[in-house]
Formats: C-alpha cells, structure tokens, sequence
C-alpha cells in the first residue's frame, strides 16, 4: 500500500482527514484483525432483524424468561400469527431456538451473546449516548 501525502485540503467540519496520509501499518494491522466477508454479512443479517423494534422488544423478552408464543404475542401486543410470523425471522437468523412440550412451543434466546447484545444496545440507548 502507498502512503498519500496531501492532494488537497478538505474541510474538517466535514468530518473528514483535511489531507489524504494512509498509515500502512495500522491498515495491515486493522485489516489483520478483521472477520471475513461471509461473517460480516452473517452479523449484518442479524443486526437487520433486530433493527425491527417488535423483533427487538421479543429478544428482549426472551432475555427475561423463556416464553410460549401465546406469551410472545401478548408481550409484544401481537396476534399469536404476527408473533409466529416474527419468531420465525428470529429463528432463521438464529437469534431464537424453541422446544416443544405437547402442543406448546417455547422460545428462548439461542445464545447467552444475544442476550448480552440486546442489553448493551438498551443500556446505551437508556444512558443517553443516543437521542
């Protein structure tokens, strides 16, 4: 990789470098550490559904207590078809699992990184660093 002294001056207010300087090594370093593509898109995937926030109240949920889709869509103020629907985008993306007992299914969250996910996101949001 080339390092790139500056062409020209942008502005800073812009959020930008005010002058174009590659640092190779800490590029080789930053690329090093990085997953590959297939993972990145696997997170993006997961990230997508929990943008929804009936998906993301439902994974809350789960977090507290395993529950029964009946229990689901009570929560989520859902039909029990519309919380199926919803459940079903979780499970595809291996957010949620479920057992079943009779005729009941029990969801629960598939992985305790889940669970520690949906409560950072809470607790930054809650601590004001979003608007």
């Amino acid at each position: 990789m080339r390092s790139t002294v500056g062409r020209e001056l942008r502005s800073a207010s812009a959020g930008t470098c005010e002058v174009d300087l590659i640092h190779p090594e800490v590029v080789a370093r930053v690329l090093d550490g990085l997953p590959d593509i297939a993972t990145m898109q696997r997170v993006a995937a997961v990230f997508d559904t929990l943008a929804d926030p009936t998906r993301a109240r439902i994974v809350a949920a789960l977090a507290l207590d395993e529950l029964c889709v009946c229990d689901v869509a009570a929560v989520a103020g859902l039909s029990v078809s519309a919380a199926s629907h919803q459940l079903k985008r979780l499970r595809d993306q291996d957010v949620v699992t479920f057992r079943k007992e009779g005729r009941m299914a029990y969801y629960r969250l598939s992985d305790p990184h889940i669970r520690r996910l949906i409560a950072d996101g809470i607790a930054y949001v809650r601590d004001g660093v979003v608007g």
